[in-house]
């Protein structure tokens, strides 16, 4: 892995890294993908074809009228016209803006009118047809759209005719001249609640990250990342753009979400990034793989976990795991974990984390049985991603989201809402006109709107977001998102949303696992044959989330507990609304939808 030492990176913009990286890593891979509509292997380019194509790629932008300060919009899965084009805008000192593909047209229109884009990039027919009403629009300055899938174009521009023109005039004098101080892209909020805002993000921002990030992990040199996360979310944009540029590491693009075991299989990453639901949903995977073992087996392999937890354990206290254990350890390892973890492509990681949201501990312990610690992270898209981590180096603890890192400083006001000052702290939220509305205080800090306390070690552990703390009719205070990982922890129920501001008594709408019900059911002998919905319904099902809920109302304080709650079996995703892109809850658009079950789980 390249480093760096110091406040700043020595390539303190990103063409200057991409220069760095065609003339020291040239022949080394940068990027790969699977080309659309082929059954074959990867597409691949190396560092040195990178700045070549993103140079012509730049002169096709250039041809177009785009120059420095120009904002463009981006609407395409993770393929390489985006990654690329994201790439070549900068050398231009353009802004690129990537648009979620499963953004309402009010919300693109909103974008659009903000961001003042005069060009929009997008994938095929579907959003051309979502965008072409934006070019007649009198609000939108919209001019063009590029068209990335052959015959989608429909009377639009190309992608293709974007390498196929001659070089303007004086573009090497204009390509690679930003600063640090430039403007590197413009990150829309994901909108759990109100409107996306368009947070500004520098050059010198988003490395400052970058070097904090490499400070905190433990990784291989040329590391590989699988990219399957929206390049909308400021996650990706750091661990599947800039990190690779600053580190001259190798992104896989993984264009459908949906098909990212696969490529974790085939590619056995050293490193794997999931938000928690990504993990929720592998470990009901395999817990439901482990339920259809014979009980032999199974008690093989939970002997194996209990050694793996153990050996966690003493890492996470700072201590050397004794002799004996070490060897426990490594032969659970070889004989039981790895075979396992290879099955899932997941034998080679060294490090890996989620952010975001809330982790629930039960799936952090559940991981750790394999030996694996996902080094749990928080920040926004205003902290330019990461502001606190766990770390392999520097220390963890299971439950927490670790100290911050060394880009920013934090801490926790009296009301419990966590504040962030430092160098990869955003400028602010775009304006219309150009100008940027500062996100901080006078002295610097920024107002998070998380709620959080810090412990004696500098560990920060997350309670909740400030606006979605419940408040009960009896004034009590209660988080939502730590109810939920109780209830969570059992592998029938895959998703919770827990209600009750300004109510006596908290309910709560359950979502039956769609991977752990049926290996449930089957262990348990309940027929499956008429899917989640029949499953919802059975009384042996309902049996076991009564169960479930009561287990979890044992944990909890008499205000936290679930009273009544309405078992569904449609799961919650981003396609139907419940979720952001980002696959954090939109709490509002489930209340909104199951309103009438909700008030009806407090009628008598």
């Amino acid at each position: 892995m390249i480093r760096t030492t110091g406040d700043a990176p020595a390539e303190d913009t990103l063409p200057r890294l991409l220069a760095r990286n065609a003339e020291q890593y040239g022949a080394l891979p940068a990027l790969s993908w699977r080309p659309a509509g082929q059954d074959g292997g990867w597409s691949t380019y190396t560092w040195a074809e990178v700045e070549e194509h993103t140079r012509i790629l730049a002169a096709g932008y250039r041809a177009r009228g785009v120059g420095r300060g120009d904002r463009v919009l981006l609407m395409m899965p993770n393929r390489p016209e985006h990654w690329l084009s994201d790439l070549a805008l900068v050398r231009l000192g353009a802004v690129p803006v990537s648009v979620y593909g499963t953004a309402a047209p009010e919300q693109i229109t909103h974008i659009a009118r903000n961001c003042r884009a005069r060009i929009a990039v997008v994938h095929g027919a579907p959003e051309v047809a979502v965008w072409e009403p934006l070019l007649t629009d009198a609000g939108t300055p919209l001019e063009h759209l590029v068209v990335a899938e052959p015959g989608a174009e429909a009377g639009h521009t190309p992608y293709a005719a974007l390498l196929a023109g001659p070089m303007p005039d004086g573009l090497d004098g204009e390509l690679d001249a930003a600063r640090a101080e430039d403007t590197l892209t413009v990150v829309y909020t994901s909108g759990t609640s109100g409107e996306p805002k368009g947070v500004v993000l520098t050059h010198h921002q988003v490395l400052s990250n970058a070097l904090a990030l490499d400070a905190v992990v433990e990784l291989p040199p040329h590391v590989e990342h699988i990219c399957y996360l929206p390049f909308a979310h400021i996650a990706e944009r750091m661990l599947g753009i800039y990190l690779p540029c600053h580190r001259a590491s190798h992104v896989y693009l993984c264009a459908d979400p949906a098909g990212v075991a696969a490529v974790v299989r085939e590619v056995r990453p050293a490193q794997f990034f999931g938000v928690p639901r990504i993990w929720e949903k592998l470990s009901a995977t395999v817990r439901g793989i482990l339920a259809l073992m014979p009980a032999d087996q199974r008690a093989v392999i939970e002997e194996a976990f209990e050694v793996g937890r153990e050996h966690v354990g003493h890492r996470e206290r700072g201590e050397a795991p004794p002799a004996e254990l070490e060897k426990r350890y490594a032969r659970a390892r070889e004989e039981v974990l790895l075979p396992m973890l290879a099955a899932g492509g997941l034998d080679r990681v060294t490090w890996s984390a989620s952010a975001s949201a809330p982790m629930s501990v039960d799936v952090v312990r559940f991981w750790a049985g394999f030996g694996i610690v996902i080094m749990d992270a928080w920040g926004l898209t205003e902290t330019t991603g990461v502001a606190t981590s766990n770390s392999p180096r520097g220390g963890f603890r299971l439950g927490s989201v670790g100290r911050p890192v060394r880009s920013v400083e934090v801490r926790v006001a009296e009301d419990g809402e966590i504040l962030v000052r430092g160098a990869s702290v955003c400028s602010g939220y775009l304006r219309p006109d150009g100008s940027v509305l500062p996100a901080v205080d006078a002295d610097g800090w920024l107002a998070t709107g998380d709620i959080g306390r810090m412990d004696e070690d500098g560990y920060l552990w997350l309670t909740d977001r400030k606006k979605e703390m419940i408040v009960t009719s009896t004034g009590k205070n209660v988080s939502p998102a730590l109810v939920e990982n109780a209830l969570k922890e059992h592998p029938l129920i895959g998703q919770a949303m827990v209600h009750g501001d300004n109510r006596s008594y908290l309910v709560a709408l359950l979502v039956l696992d769609a991977e752990a019900a049926p290996a449930w059911a089957e262990a348990n002998g309940v027929p499956a044959a008429g899917g989640p919905a029949e499953l919802a319904r059975h009384p042996a099902v309902l049996a076991e989330v009564d169960r479930a809920v009561a287990a979890a109302n044992t944990r909890l304080n008499r205000s936290e507990q679930v009273k009544r709650y309405e078992l569904l079996a449609e799961e919650w995703g981003p396609a139907t609304g419940e979720l952001t892109p980002s696959l954090k809850m939109r709490r509002r658009a489930i209340r909104d939808r199951y309103a009438d079950a909700l008030s009806g789980l407090y009628r008598d």
